[in-house]
């Protein structure tokens, strides 16, 4: 026990001191609110993280391998989106270990409770996805080997935008219509995935949690069949159908918020379906937990294998 204990509190010191020497020279020039989209008179943003070939440290295994390569970061906690987001991936090095690696990364906020549901939410980020594809020549990105991450519900959104993923129509007139919304990976941090088997959770407790993102003006006086089939239509679980790209989750054993099982019963069905699906498990873990920042970098070289194909 006491050697345990000790190794925790040297991951912790470790990333630290990493987080302060990273914090000095940073691998990427940042972009900051982009417009890739304006809906309904309503501006979306998304920062980009271009690679600066500075700061590149041993901590974050650099290579070129995601050099040209783009990676669509859903920055939404608790399904509210806004600078915030983008801070706590900050500090979670999430920018600086892709960028050091060569990934150019795109941080959309693809909108906020109660504001917009969450099928509104997926057709935004659909957009930002074709919006970085018409413009890969500026960010100098190859639009066909593109990735996806999240965490918590930017990880239930990332996962719905890409088992939902739609094609482009080479006729359209809207230039960015002709581009597809499919990625090539995904890899998630703790999201939720079904919520029609939520430990503890009955219908009725299904629309008061998530309520708001089912219906517009939330689930008030709506049937619990209308609850039940909203519900299932944003549990990416339940839309696993055939081939899928393939996807790492990574989740905590302690996750007060959202339970492991939520990621055991994904990768379960994207198993049988016969895809590619792995888990890692942190001991402890709650959401998030202070040496994320590993589990990042298994995520970067997760898309290498994927995007790279190293």
């Amino acid at each position: 026990m006491f050697r345990r204990v000790m190794f925790r509190v040297s991951l912790v010191l470790l990333v630290g001191l990493t987080v302060t020497a990273i914090a000095q020279e940073k691998p990427y020039d940042q972009v900051v609110d982009h417009v890739y989209a304006t809906i309904d008179g309503a501006d979306f943003h998304m920062d980009v993280f271009v690679p600066n070939g500075k700061a590149r440290k041993d901590f974050y295994a650099p290579n070129d391998n995601g050099f040209g390569l783009g990676i669509v970061d859903v920055a939404s906690g608790a399904w509210h989106s806004d600078r915030g987001k983008i801070r706590d991936h900050e500090q979670s090095q999430v920018y600086a270990i892709f960028c050091a690696r060569g990934y150019t990364v795109f941080a959309v906020r693809p909108g906020t409770r109660p504001r917009y549901t969450a099928k509104e939410m997926v057709a935004h980020i659909k957009h930002a996805i074709r919006d970085i594809k018409a413009n890969a020549d500026q960010w100098r990105i190859d639009p066909d080997r593109l990735g996806i991450v999240g965490a918590s519900a930017g990880g239930h959104l990332a996962l719905l935008t890409v088992l939902t993923a739609e094609e482009g129509d080479p006729s359209a007139a809207d230039a960015l219509l002709r581009q597809d919304t499919r990625v090539k990976a995904a890899a998630v941090f703790f999201p939720p995935t079904d919520f029609l088997d939520w430990p503890g959770k009955d219908l009725n407790g299904v629309a008061e949690l998530v309520g708001d993102i089912l219906f517009k003006g939330g689930a008030a006086g709506r049937s619990l069949e209308e609850v039940r089939v909203e519900a299932e239509a944003i549990s990416p679980r339940r839309l696993v159908r055939g081939k899928t790209p393939p996807m790492l989750f990574a989740h905590g054993d302690a996750d007060p918020l959202v339970p492991l099982q939520q990621s055991k019963i994904m990768v379960e069905a994207l198993r049988q379906a016969g895809n590619e699906a792995d888990l890692i498990v942190k001991e402890g873990g709650g959401h998030p937990w202070i040496t994320i920042p590993f589990e990042v970098i298994q995520f970067a070289d997760f898309m290498d294998k994927h995007l790279a194909g190293k």
